[in-house]
């Protein structure tokens, strides 16, 4: 077993314990008090606490939301195998977060945030949702990686290649091991038809230096949505290390006119 990262707990997934940590509003009392939630689902290399997930956990609760975020199964301080990791098993340890955040006797709305891979899970869990009648009141997307499928598709995922017809049992991302499953099923992830089931409110944000994920596929996703808006933020990547002010400003104003 992994060890615990300080002040987390566990919360059972499909595959194994899911690090997990909630993070209260300073001086918020879940006795008495109701507030949001707002759930964050890291990226493809990431962890709950790797940017911008850090600054995200920082932000939220200064600003009476409360925040719960975990490692996907595989990442970080959980259980399971980087290579037996897999969106679809993603989708099912964001799907513990949310039962469970809805059961929260303190919380209000419940708000997924997914930043690139997460953004993909965000979106995917987001349309199953409104489905069953279960949807969240918001979602936020930062830089959503829809690219994960076109670089299944063709066996390339950043400097490393593979047979994506044949693909090998682990391939060697930047010293992350993802597996053959994982190539396999990304290939036919029905990202869009699922992620357009979701009719609530969307906000959108992507750096306009972003290489990783360009933001052409934000303005996919865009596309997708019946209530959504899109910012690009100007001079920032990936990972929005920079012009948080701007970023800031977007997330706040969206959360905000949630509760009007």
């Amino acid at each position: 077993m992994k060890k615990a990262l300080n002040n987390s707990f566990q919360l059972q997934g499909p595959v194994g314990n899911l690090a997990t940590q909630l993070l209260l509003p300073p001086g918020f009392n879940k006795e008495t008090g109701k507030c949001d939630l707002v759930i964050l689902m890291h990226g493809f290399l990431g962890s709950m606490t790797g940017a911008p997930m850090g600054f995200l956990g920082k932000l939220f609760p200064h600003h009476g939301y409360a925040v719960l975020r975990f490692d996907f199964d595989g990442y970080g301080h959980s259980e399971g195998t980087q290579e037996g990791n897999t969106v679809p098993k993603m989708i099912e340890d964001a799907q513990v977060m949310y039962d469970y955040a809805r059961k929260l006797p303190f919380v209000n709305r419940v708000i997924l945030l997914g930043h690139s891979q997460g953004g993909v899970v965000a979106s995917m869990l987001s349309g199953r949702l409104e489905k069953a009648g279960t949807p969240p009141d918001g979602l936020i997307l930062m830089a959503p990686a829809y690219v994960i499928k076109d670089f299944a598709l063709k066996g390339r995922f950043f400097t490393t290649r593979c047979n994506p017809q044949n693909p090998p049992e682990s391939v060697n991302v930047y010293g992350f091991h993802i597996g053959r499953e994982y190539i396999l099923t990304a290939q036919t992830l029905p990202i869009e038809e699922e992620s357009s089931w979701f009719t609530g409110p969307v906000l959108l944000l992507h750096g306009t230096w972003d290489i990783v994920v360009p933001p052409v596929y934000s303005k996919r996703y865009h596309a997708l949505y019946r209530n959504s808006e899109l910012h690009f933020i100007r001079w920032t990547e990936h990972i929005f290390l920079f012009f948080r002010r701007s970023l800031r400003r977007h997330l706040l104003d969206f959360l905000s006119a949630l509760s009007r």
